[in-house]
């Protein structure tokens, strides 16, 4: 006796001449086509966009570290050959005219200038401040420090990934209106953020919140140059976001469900509507017992 195979089919066919099909459920087929489609599409999208999950560690890295800074800013009206930059911190140093990377632009028929910048700190509280204390003999008398913010960044730019962090809230600030004698203080709490995508590269950048206050600075009985202060302090907190994407098992279990669920949904739709038809027939022919 030969062994078919056949046996154990569980899926065993039906001729095609003693199926009827009807328009009912030509309707619901192509419904839960759609609707299919519709899901699987959703899914899909779900599994190629990675979640981002966030977690919080102390940083303690030992030696002291750099980290980049990039300040844009535009000062209506005080002219591009008295605008310079310093850079001080708790290490010591105390660089007054950084000139390294820097752009002025006039603005406003040179009454203006449009100032920009990338530098490095160290990683210890410090500051840095816009001022014409470099200028020498070309010292204005009274320095107007009013100002627009275009962008003040640490580290790495990651803003066009899917984070909604604080990586330049400054931006767009508008001081522009300010008196001239003012002085401007930025107290900013900096945090170091690390960003890591599926294949474990990494991009270190920085978070900041800030407090604002301008004011008229004297000292041994005269008024103090005005300057546009950035104080920074470094937080030992660092954020991480990491993305994450859930296994391909799950997917195709996903797929399968979705599958599997509509056409046994859309079957019992089908099977009821075919009955529910057949009963009112036979109610209109007065067969019905």
């Amino acid at each position: 006796m030969v062994f078919d195979l056949r046996r154990f089919d569980v899926y065993r066919k039906i001729p095609k001449d003693l199926t009827q099909p009807t328009l009912a459920g030509a309707l619901v087929s192509i419904f839960s086509a759609l609707f299919i489609l519709f899901l699987l599409l959703s899914e899909f999208k779900t599994f190629i966009v990675p979640d981002v999950v966030s977690e919080l560690y102390v940083d303690n890295p030992g030696e002291i570290e750099r980290l980049q800074v990039r300040l844009n800013i535009s000062l209506p009206r005080l002219s591009c050959q008295v605008v310079g930059l310093d850079i001080q911190d708790d290490m010591g140093r105390h660089e007054v005219g950084y000139v390294g990377n820097t752009q002025k632009i006039p603005i406003n028929n040179n009454k203006g200038c449009h100032f920009q910048t990338e530098f490095s700190i160290n990683k210890v509280p410090g500051n840095f401040h816009v001022s014409t204390h470099a200028a020498g003999a070309a010292q204005p008398t009274t320095p107007d420090f009013a100002h627009i913010i275009h962008e003040v960044a640490f580290g790495d730019d990651i803003t066009n990934k899917s984070v909604n962090g604080a990586f330049n809230p400054l931006a767009g600030r508008d001081i522009s209106k300010a008196k001239p004698e003012m002085s401007h203080d930025y107290y900013m709490k900096v945090v170091p953020t690390v960003y890591e995508d599926l294949w474990g590269e990494q991009k270190l950048s920085y978070q900041y919140t800030y407090a604002y206050k301008e004011y008229t600075s004297y000292g041994h009985g005269h008024r103090v140059l005005p300057a546009i202060w950035f104080r920074y302090d470094i937080s030992p907190i660092t954020v991480k976001y990491h993305e994450k994407r859930a296994p391909f098992y799950t997917f195709i279990t996903t797929v399968c469900a979705i599958v599997g669920g509509t056409f046994t949904v859309a079957g019992i739709i089908d099977s009821f509507i075919f009955t529910a038809a057949e009963v009112f027939k036979k109610a209109e022919l007065g067969k019905l017992h």
